[in-house]
């Protein structure tokens, strides 16, 4: 099969548009982080931009058939991976995510597990050969996705966690679930929602209800949405170079969770529009990738990165502009962190095998 593979199939249009959102991001970050502790941050985001871009190109040589003929054993380390978390994890903040590796480095599974999801899910649907969804192949897969989510949960990382969900959300769409089955589902999960806001962390409940008043505690839960908001309008149409929230550190953390907030400030209104463009095509164009797949399964993995693109989007974006609670969900390949960077480069990479094996028989 490898010798029909060329890189002339290599979608070279999306990757253009992938490193011109991560150019920006570097921009802004090394903007954001100038004469603060954070200073050179941008020049690490470069090293995993860069370990990223290596790791899609090492991706899209594999034959994502054989990963997902091995997703079952991925599964399990993944599951592993994130008990061992909560037993060995480095405890920071109250909540153990990271695993510390040899070096001083972290490990956080979390993030990369999605991508396991991705496949996983991708996996059990393309093997149920399009059949009606019944309810045993429906709450199949909800397993699938709802035993990693509550480990996460678990550790407590709610903002990972909902991550996952876009992943069951796509892959039960694309599989035929039935209008029965999605209604009893939604009815079920807004009953429970009230014992599930009572599970939560105190402050994690703050963060789901701050936002919809934050004038309410302006110096406690409602200070990042007030000075997000502050910052954005203060960008007005062409931006502000002073960026005074950002560069005074009203701001939290402008570098990783508001960096669009920060590019809002110092690029105005037409900077944050094109950013959202930009991650507009990129969404087209994987989109685009996931119609003319080669079998239903590279369907099912290119519309499930996606599903977890398109949630990081709306909810990062949301949160900067205060329509969305504060959960601490990057904005992907623009916003500081190695994890983040890697895991999305990696699944462009399987979108990129899927592509490059379209004519494939």
């Amino acid at each position: 099969m490898s010798r029909y593979i060329s890189f002339r199939d290599f979608d070279w249009l999306l990757f253009i548009f992938v490193l011109l959102l991560c150019g920006l991001g570097v921009l802004e970050i090394r903007s954001a982080t100038a004469h603060t502790k954070f200073a050179g941050a941008h020049i690490k985001q470069l090293y995993w931009i860069s370990g990223g871009i290596a790791g899609m190109f090492l991706m899209s040589f594999i034959n994502y058939q054989k990963l997902l003929d091995g997703v079952h054993w991925m599964y399990i380390a993944s599951i592993a991976s994130l008990m061992t978390v909560l037993i060995f994890g480095q405890k920071y903040l109250g909540a153990r995510r990271w695993i510390k590796m040899p070096g001083g480095g972290h490990f956080q599974p979390s993030e990369w597990v999605k991508l396991i999801l991705i496949l996983a899910v991708a996996k059990y649907f393309a093997d149920l050969h399009q059949r009606e969804l019944s309810w045993p192949d429906f709450i199949k897969a909800g397993a699938i996705v709802g035993i990693p989510m509550l480990l996460v949960l678990a550790q407590p990382d709610l903002g990972t966690a909902l991550t996952y969900i876009p992943i069951a959300v796509m892959g039960l769409f694309l599989g035929g679930v039935r209008w029965k089955q999605a209604l009893t589902v939604v009815v079920l999960a807004g009953l429970m929602m009230p014992l599930a806001f009572h599970v939560l962390k105190p402050y994690q409940r703050e963060r789901l209800t701050s936002f919809m008043q934050p004038e309410a505690d302006s110096q406690g839960s409602g200070y990042q949405v007030i000075q997000s908001l502050i910052a954005v309008g203060s960008g007005g149409l062409w931006g502000s170079s002073a960026g005074s929230q950002t560069h005074l550190a009203f701001l939290p953390v402008p570098q990783t969770d508001f960096i669009f907030a920060a590019f809002a400030e110092e690029h105005g209104f037409v900077g944050a529009l094109t950013v959202m463009l930009l991650y507009f095509i990129v969404l087209m164009r994987l989109t685009q990738n996931a119609q003319t797949a080669p079998d239903r399964a590279g369907t099912f993995v290119v519309m499930g990165v996606v599903a977890v693109l398109s949630f990081h989007i709306l909810v990062n974006v949301g949160m900067v502009v205060g329509f969305m609670p504060v959960t601490g969900i990057p904005l992907p390949l623009m916003s500081y962190g190695g994890s983040s960077v890697l895991f999305m480069f990696l699944a462009l990479g399987i979108v990129m095998n899927v592509r490059m094996r379209r004519f494939v028989n």
